[in-house]
């Protein structure tokens, strides 16, 4: 099932936190699917989480899956549980375990920031982020914009990401 798709680096997903809680899509293919059906999906059923990243300098891609993800709800701040790692691109998502939603009008993240008014886009945010999906191709505090700093495809700027939830 699609949870998120950034296909064209736009600030699409520099979103309130009422519009990440019910989700958003635009006609281009952006799409967020919402966090309060996140919780509900995760907590009530086993998933995977696969990011799926396609970086601008080459178009190749390549993956991140984990084989815990869970959503709490809102009253955690939709904290997450994030464990598992396999895949090609570099284990990033494990550092933001434990981390809740972040969006420009509601700051949960340890950084002295606002990470997603810094980065352009709400996500779960620890201390900012090295896996940055929800951002713009280049977000105001981070010169890569949508990015993902890893051992796998290196320190790149992504082109499209999606993320799935898988059974």
């Amino acid at each position: 099932m699609l949870i998120q798709q950034n296909v064209n680096g736009s600030n699409f997903f520099n979103r309130s936190w009422a519009e990440f809680k019910v989700g958003f899509n635009d006609s281009r293919g952006n799409y967020w699917l919402g966090n309060d059906l996140l919780h509900e999906l995760t907590t009530s059923r086993s998933y995977k989480l696969r990011f799926d990243l396609q970086a601008r300098s080459n178009l190749s891609w390549y993956y991140a899956e984990y084989s815990t993800f869970i959503v709490l709800s809102e009253a955690s701040n939709y904290r997450i549980t994030v464990s598992g790692y396999s895949g090609n691109a570099g284990d990033l998502f494990s550092y933001n375990d434990g981390s809740m939603f972040t969006t420009f009008d509601r700051d949960n993240d340890l950084h002295a920031t606002n990470c997603a008014a810094n980065n352009g886009g709400g996500f779960w945010y620890k201390a900012c982020s090295n896996a940055n999906v929800n951002n713009a191709l280049s977000g105001p505090g981070n010169n890569l914009g949508r990015s993902w700093f890893g051992p796998g495809i290196g320190t790149t700027a992504l082109q499209s990401t999606r993320m799935w939830l898988m059974c």
